[in-house]
């Protein structure tokens, strides 16, 4: 009877000893986020269905005033962000497979990305200041800062999600694969926002 029960014992301890596993697939990170995330893409939608709209009734001045941008400042904002989603990326890679350290230099490397395009994003603002060109100049730059100064604000509070998750990365007792997730869910967003922001604003003619 002991060697009939010996097995079942030492599969429960087994059993028990195993982390769980989640089964199929699933929806990284927290949910909350991705609720977040869906409807700042929405709100985000409506920005850009009016500045089509406004666009399309000043179709000259909007292209005039397009070509006082600087486009080499803003693509190389659009390669440092998404040079950031791919390190991002790779982060909640390592984090899955246990590697902290790297997880961390990662999103440290994320981090240094975003202060690059703020950097960039205000070098740019400042051309445009400079040469007269503000807010009140026409419905062209209106929809130019409100846009790109929103974003800005994302990027900012991007900013603060990675270093809670650099916090969650260096804490051994913490290191919760879900907060590297949602972190990078929501720097996700914020490069799909600008590169829309960048197509919208800088490319279309």
């Amino acid at each position: 009877m002991t060697s009939a029960r010996q097995p079942a014992s030492t599969t429960a301890t087994t059993s028990s000893a195993q982390p769980a596993q989640r089964e199929g697939p699933h929806l990284p990170g927290d949910s909350g986020m991705w609720v977040f995330v869906l409807g700042d893409l929405v709100i985000f939608s409506v920005y850009f269905v009016i500045f089509m709209i406004h666009r399309n009734r000043e179709a000259d001045l909007f292209l005039v005033s397009q070509h006082h941008l600087n486009p080499t400042i803003a693509a190389a904002n659009t390669l440092v962000l998404v040079t950031s989603s791919w390190f991002i990326a790779r982060g909640v890679q390592a984090a899955r497979t246990g590697d902290h350290a790297r997880a961390l230099r990662l999103a440290i490397a994320t981090i240094g990305c975003g202060l690059l395009f703020i950097l960039l994003k205000a070098i740019e603002w400042a051309l445009e200041i400079s040469r007269g060109l503000t807010l009140p100049s026409n419905d062209f730059f209106m929809f130019y800062y409100m846009l790109t100064g929103v974003h800005l604000v994302h990027v900012v509070m991007g900013l603060v999600i990675m270093g809670v998750v650099i916090r969650e990365l260096r804490v051994p007792r913490l290191r919760r694969v879900s907060v590297v997730e949602t972190g990078a869910t929501y720097w996700h967003m914020v490069d799909l926002l600008w590169i829309v922001i960048f197509a919208l604003v800088y490319v279309m003619r």
